[in-house]
C-alpha cells in the first residue's frame, strides 16, 4: 500500500535556529527551510524533517545514524568542531567515546542542541 510513497522521518527540536546551525554548519548537512521547520537531505537521498516544539523532550533513543568509513577520523573532526561524544554507564568506550556493543559495529553517540541522540558508526 505505501511501498511506492515518498516518506521521510522527523523529530522535534526546541530551538530551530540552533538546530540549523548545528546540522548545517557543524555537521555540514544540506538544509532547506520550510514554513514548518527545516528539511535535511542526507547523502543517501533520505530526508529528515526538524520541527520546533515548545515543550520538546529529547527522544530516549538514537534518532539518526551516520555510517562512516573511518570512525576515528570522524569523531576527531566532530570533536574539533566542539561536538562531545556521549558516555554511557556500563558500556565500554575508548578515550574518544567509541565502543562496539555486543560485538556489533564500532559506534559513538552525541547529541544535537535539543538533546536528541545521533551516532556515527563504522560501516
Amino acid at each position: 500500500m505505501l511501498k511506492d510513497c515518498d516518506a521521510f522521518s522527523g523529530y522535534s527540536v526546541d530551538d530551530l535556529d540552533a538546530a540549523r546551525h548545528f546540522y548545517g554548519e557543524i555537521l555540514g548537512l544540506r538544509l532547506e527551510d520550510n514554513p514548518a521547520g527545516v528539511a535535511i537531505t542526507l547523502a543517501s537521498g533520505g530526508r529528515v524533517f526538524l520541527y520546533p516544539k515548545p515543550d520538546h523532550e529529547p527522544a530516549g533513543f538514537t534518532v539518526l545514524n551516520f555510517r562512516v568509513g573511518d570512525i576515528e577520523a570522524t569523531v576527531d573532526a566532530l570533536a574539533a568542531r566542539g561536538v562531545a561524544m556521549a558516555r554511557y554507564d556500563g558500556f565500554d568506550q575508548d578515550a574518544r567515546g567509541i565502543g562496539a556493543p555486543g560485538g556489533g559495529p564500532r559506534i559513538a553517540w552525541f547529541t544535537d542542541p535539543a538533546g536528541n541522540v545521533l551516532s556515527v558508526l563504522q560501516g
